[in-house]
């Protein structure tokens, strides 16, 4: 569904990406993780359009995408920012349905999704009317996803979804986060710093580390079969508190 050819990103001097290349299959759940300012939210923005490459192209199911095919494109992907990115002055439906609104569709097909979609996050739909300010975290983050999946896209883009809730909230959406994965289909590109959660989601983590993709795999063929020192220390640095919490627990 998706392909990353030699991209390259710069920001002045910095290389924010330096020729990545990367395959997703469509139905494929890939994560990608790796230190802050590695690229991985660079590496989304260029997926769905919001930044262009320097160098290199993204196809999409077979198609580069360029300045005059990025808008149609678009709309068949979904894409979730970090902590939301909801419009304050909108309420959940206004937030949820104002790409469809956009698009002129029918007023009656907004109103079933909308029900559609709260029922497969869990949104009472008494929240409908409530503006951002309004919702706990975890509430603001199902109206994301649902606006991301208002126009039934083919790809989801989530970027560190999850990564302002507080433990116990953020490992209920993990759940039913990832059974919602499992029952759409969907193939998705998820960001995360947290390799526990690369690993709950992704069929495949990919790792990076300054603008490149070091290794990809599943967590145990990179934890067995590290391709550099720097694989080892990276999930060494994220396992080892969880270790020594096990080993107090006993």
């Amino acid at each position: 569904m998706l392909e990353l050819s030699q991209v390259s990103k710069r920001y002045g001097d910095n290389h924010a990406l330096k020729s990545v290349d990367l395959a997703v299959a469509v139905g494929e759940t890939v994560v990608l993780i790796g230190p802050s300012g590695c690229g991985k939210s660079t590496l989304l923005r260029l997926i769905v359009g919001l930044l262009r490459p320097d160098s290199g192209t993204v196809t999409f199911e077979g198609q580069v995408l360029t300045a005059a095919s990025l808008l149609k494109t678009r709309r068949r992907m979904g894409y979730v920012i970090q902590e939301g990115g909801l419009f304050p002055h909108l309420t959940v439906r206004g937030n949820v349905s104002v790409m469809a609104r956009h698009l002129q569709r029918d007023a009656a097909w907004i109103e079933t999704r909308l029900a559609d979609l709260a029922g497969l996050v869990r949104l009472p739909a008494t929240l409908m009317d409530r503006y951002p300010a309004e919702l706990s975290g975890g509430q603001r983050q199902r109206v994301s996803l649902m606006r991301a999946l208002m126009l039934d896209p083919d790809l989801l883009l989530l970027d560190e979804p999850l990564g302002a809730l507080d433990p116990m909230i953020r490992y209920q959406l993990q759940q039913e986060l990832k059974a919602i994965f499992d029952e759409l289909g969907k193939t998705v590109v998820m960001v995360t710093h947290d390799i526990a959660e690369a690993a709950h989601f992704g069929q495949r983590l990919v790792l990076m580390r300054e603008g490149q993709i070091v290794q990809s795999g599943s967590l145990k063929a990179l934890a067995e079969n590290p391709a550099e020192p720097f694989v080892e220390a990276f999930i060494t640095a994220q396992l080892e508190p969880m270790s020594r919490l096990n080993a107090v627990l006993g």
